[in-house]
């Protein structure tokens, strides 16, 4: 099978979320009213606790002596505060079946054409469903989700022809599956489906999540990359991420988690780790990659036969190339 002809061909992403803003406040009153949270500096004086070389073993007594002393960001709830909220939006856009650029006639018609094929049989319904659930579970929460004694979200439908919202209680969503259903999962699912396939333009969603976490405790915004940290302008070993002053997650971690869906990767049934779409099944924080070239489970491989109307051999492999289109990123042959 030969490759694509293109050599420039780029999808835009079509969930788009917006960052997430965190709050304080208490399950009570968490529909009343909301502090933002902002960020605390820390200076701490650690032990040295990582792996000693063998010819540094004999002088543990001069290593703990020599104090690991830091300078770190920080963000916790008020002791009158036990719950997290945390406010963001969420686009659905429209045409997948359009790339943003795209420099081969011949192969964009056929790649419009699978499209149009799969929205025609399959209707986005089982993408939309995922990301729904990944919304109602509260999955976007990540480290803050462990340990809350209830989580909820609301979702709001924030286009002017529009008065829907729903009210969901994540603790009764499993994150390892997407087996749970409901008829508010469905209207929101439905909605998403829609806009996905072209049925409407787009939907644009507001999503407040709370987790109650405990008094005082400990929250997690985004963390920031420290390139270098010499030359840090803050000096500090760790950064979270602030929006004007207030503590925040970023987008591309909200995204993250709505897109972690991907069950359909050879080692599935082993691994039981639903894990997000990329185009090779890449886990950083696993150093693994479950889709690599040489099983042919690869966007790539998958791709350049679904775009140019050959079939792929199940349906799983259609809705994992459908995913990482609605992903979004360049495909083309060259960088």
């Amino acid at each position: 099978m030969s490759k694509i002809p293109a050599s420039v061909l780029a999808f835009e992403k079509k969930l788009v979320p917006s960052d997430g803003l965190m709050y304080g406040t208490t399950w009570e009153n968490r529909n009343n009213k909301a502090e933002p949270l902002a960020l605390q500096e820390k200076s701490v004086r650690g032990t040295i606790s990582n792996r000693l070389k063998k010819s540094d073993e004999g002088k543990i007594d001069a290593k703990i002596e020599s104090a690991n002393l830091q300078r770190v960001d920080s963000c916790a709830l008020s002791p009158e505060q036990d719950t997290l909220k945390l406010n963001f939006t969420l686009k659905v856009l429209s045409g997948v079946e359009n790339p943003s650029a795209c420099n081969h006639e011949g192969f964009n018609a056929s790649y419009a054409k699978a499209v149009k094929g799969y929205i025609a049989t399959h209707n986005f319904k089982e993408l939309a469903h995922r990301y729904a659930s990944n919304l109602a579970n509260g999955r976007f929460f990540w480290r803050n989700r462990v340990g809350s004694e209830n989580i909820e979200v609301q979702v709001r439908v924030l286009n002017n022809s529009s008065t829907q919202q729903w009210v969901f209680n994540s603790l009764d969503f499993d994150t390892n599956n997407f087996g749970a259903d409901s008829s508010d999962l469905d209207e929101l699912s439905n909605l998403i489906a829609k806009a996905l396939s072209g049925e409407s333009d787009f939907v644009l969603l507001e999503i407040n999540a709370y987790a109650q976490v405990g008094k005082s405790q400990d929250v997690y915004p985004s963390e920031e990359l420290v390139l270098d940290k010499n030359s840090s302008k803050e000096k500090k070993s760790k950064i979270l991420y602030a929006v004007h002053d207030v503590a925040a997650m970023h987008s591309q971690k909200i995204g993250n988690a709505i897109r972690t869906i991907d069950t359909w990767y050879p080692e599935f049934d082993a691994q039981k780790r639903v894990i997000s779409i990329d185009p090779y099944g890449a886990v950083t924080t696993l150093g693994r990659a479950y889709r690599a070239p040489k099983d042919k489970k690869d966007f790539f491989n998958l791709f350049d036969r679904f775009s140019q109307g050959e079939g792929l051999n199940n349906l799983d492999d259609e809705h994992f190339v459908m995913a990482v289109l609605v992903r979004g990123g360049v495909f083309g042959e060259k960088q």
